[in-house]
């Protein structure tokens, strides 16, 4: 794999593990209870991320189908990465869930099976990496639903913001 990709793909690693690590000792009751109606509780969450990691993937993978007619990502891309990347890291902004991601996220499911789940997506994510040629690394090929397109670099890095968005919320539910 690149290395430009290699390096926020280990990060997103990482950072997942790291939060399993601290959530294999809370019991069910505590990661699927909501304590203020309308809330998710910890398993929605980890649910909502991996279903938007998933329709990532499978948006990744459909756009490089046709990799060689897309544009590349320049400075606008970057700027708007940029922005991206604050809206994300402001707790005051909230965002409500594309449609998309809406009506693909499956009810709550047993850690042990979550886990399961996602190590399996983070596999085929990697294998997925693992194709992208280096000519191909600023093609405009994720379409982010607010911000527009991404090249596949900048779509890693929006997972693993996306993923710290979310974290103090589940800090809290801890």
């Amino acid at each position: 794999m690149n290395s430009k990709l290699q390096f926020p793909f280990d990060e997103l690693e990482r950072d997942r593990k790291t939060l399993f690590q601290k959530l294999s000792n809370i019991s069910s009751e505590k990661l699927n209870s909501n304590p203020i109606a309308e809330k998710w509780s910890i398993n929605q969450i980890l649910i909502h991320l991996l279903t938007s990691e998933q329709l990532t993937l499978t948006y990744l993978k459909k756009k490089s189908l046709g990799i060689d007619q897309l544009a590349n990502s320049g400075p606008i891309e970057s700027v708007k990465m940029a922005l991206l990347k604050i809206s994300q890291r402001l707790p005051l902004i909230k965002y409500k869930a594309p449609k998309v991601l809406v009506e693909n996220t499956p009810s709550p499911i047993p850690l042990p099976e979550l886990i399961a789940r996602w190590n399996l997506s983070r596999q085929e994510l990697k294998n997925f990496l693992e194709t992208i040629h280096d000519r191909n690394l600023h093609k405009l090929i994720y379409k982010h639903p607010i911000a527009g397109r991404f090249d596949v670099v900048q779509s890693l890095t929006f997972l693993r913001e996306h993923f710290h968005h979310h974290l103090p919320q589940i800090e809290r539910l801890l």
